[in-house]
């Protein structure tokens, strides 16, 4: 079973993924700070795949850590999610952004040559478009000044590995530019776990629903889309990891030296509004939330364009908005047992 190095794999995109690549056939192996995940995910992946899980703690800048993994564990391939992703935090601590995401990048590409690892997807977002001009957005869509020192970081990490294999390194990579994920396990035994007060919108819906948040504020309701609210493309994150499933198969057919990028959504647009009142319908729950003044840096409507994944990787999304949304709902309860 060839075995693929799953940086940042306790997390929530990570995790999920971890189950997908078992399902195909691959053997995960987990490396984790636990600086924005918790150990206990890996006692609930182990329940999931019915076998105890590989996870190493450690820092993806760590030189030292990964020769560890790869001394126990020759894994061939790598899928990179290890970084830090607050908006708000990146602006007041930008260098702290640069020196994780765009550093751990360049460490573990250093050490994918060394070793002669020739396969890498990394975590990319669409917040490398920022506010498009035209929708729905393509992979040519030309990227625009980020928003966010962490939105910086994605369009340098991009920009890195597009140089390096230029460089001849004989590696091959795609980078997924995702959209909104949400959604759990249907299992409910792992999902979305945000430490402190969530940044995305689904963990505040269902953290007012359980009552651990008073309220949701909808930043703004005059903005040019159907209800005012903003508009967002919002993918079930099983959808998500089984995108990165088949980006890993497709790059094991390519060529040495080979990039790709992929948009991974939905290709439908939903306003925050509409979340809301799904949530209420599909859960049957009446949620407290109030109208705010708009937020600073907010892209006002943005969703993908998925031809190019939905040929070239055969990769369509299975779950609905309403899956998506009872899924998540499914998992806060299991939090609060």
């Amino acid at each position: 079973m060839k075995k693929i190095l799953i940086t940042g794999g306790a997390g929530y995109i990570g995790s999920h993924t971890a189950v997908e690549l078992l399902k195909a056939g691959y053997e995960p192996v987990i490396l984790d700070d636990f600086s924005n995940s918790q150990s206990s995910v890996i006692d609930r992946l182990a329940e999931i795949i019915g076998k105890d899980v590989i996870c190493y703690e450690g820092d993806c800048n760590d030189k030292s850590i990964l020769e560890k993994v790869y001394s126990e564990h020759k894994f061939v391939g790598v899928i990179h999610f290890a970084a830090f992703k607050a908006v708000g935090e990146s602006t007041i601590e930008p260098l702290k952004y640069y020196r994780n995401n765009v550093g751990s990048l360049i460490v573990l590409l250093d050490f994918m040559k060394e070793k002669g690892i020739k396969n890498i997807v990394f975590s990319s977002s669409c917040t490398v478009y920022g506010q498009p001009d035209k929708l729905p957005v393509t992979e040519s869509t030309p990227r625009k000044d980020a928003e966010s020192p962490y939105g910086n970081t994605k369009k340098i990490c991009e920009d890195i590995l597009v140089d390096f294999v230029k460089s001849k390194a004989g590696v091959k990579v795609i980078s997924l530019r995702y959209f909104n994920p949400v959604g759990a396990h249907p299992s409910g035994k792992i999902g979305e776990l945000p430490n402190g007060t969530p940044n995305n919108l689904v963990p505040y819906v269902t953290q007012t629903a359980a009552g651990i948040r008073e309220k949701i504020t909808v930043f703004g309701d005059d903005y040019d889309t159907e209800d005012g609210s903003c508009i967002r493309d919002f993918i079930h994150v099983m959808d998500l990891a089984d995108a990165h499933v088949k980006a890993l198969s497709y790059l094991n057919e390519q060529d040495d030296d080979f990039y790709d990028v992929f948009n991974v959504g939905t290709g439908n647009g939903n306003t925050v509004l509409e979340i809301i009142k799904t949530f209420e319908k599909v859960n049957r729950i009446k949620l407290n939330y109030a109208i705010g003044p708009r937020r600073v840096g907010d892209v006002v409507k943005i969703w993908a364009d998925t031809k190019k994944i939905n040929t070239v990787l055969g990769w369509h999304p299975k779950y609905t908005l309403e899956d998506s949304l009872r899924d998540s709902w499914n998992w806060q309860k299991n939090l609060i047992k």
